[in-house]
């Protein structure tokens, strides 16, 4: 089971980035949750090696990292990246 989801406009920006920002070979994408106190969780997406404590995920061919203790707070999000006039970026849908 994979935790996370990505639309196709997302996987198309992180090919587009990891094609365009010579990202080095043996890294993937990392999905994350950090606690952010009364305001629940916060997710955070990157560029990173496998550490010991991580499942790796293939999701149409990109390599996903999510580490086993933010599995819980990542089950059926949906990663989205969205371009408007005055901002673009990943957006986390849960």
């Amino acid at each position: 089971m994979t935790p996370v989801s990505l639309t196709e406009s997302a996987k198309r920006e992180i090919l587009d980035i990891l094609s365009k920002k010579k990202i080095p070979e043996g890294y993937a994408v990392r999905i994350g949750a950090r606690g952010s106190g009364c305001s629940g969780v916060s997710y955070v997406l990157g560029f990173d090696t496998q550490k010991d404590d991580d499942d790796k995920y293939d999701i149409d061919g990109i390599e996903v990292l999510i580490s086993k203790k933010d599995f819980m707070h990542l089950i059926g999000v949906e990663v989205d990246f969205v371009e408007h006039e005055d901002e673009q970026g990943f957006v986390f849908n849960a």
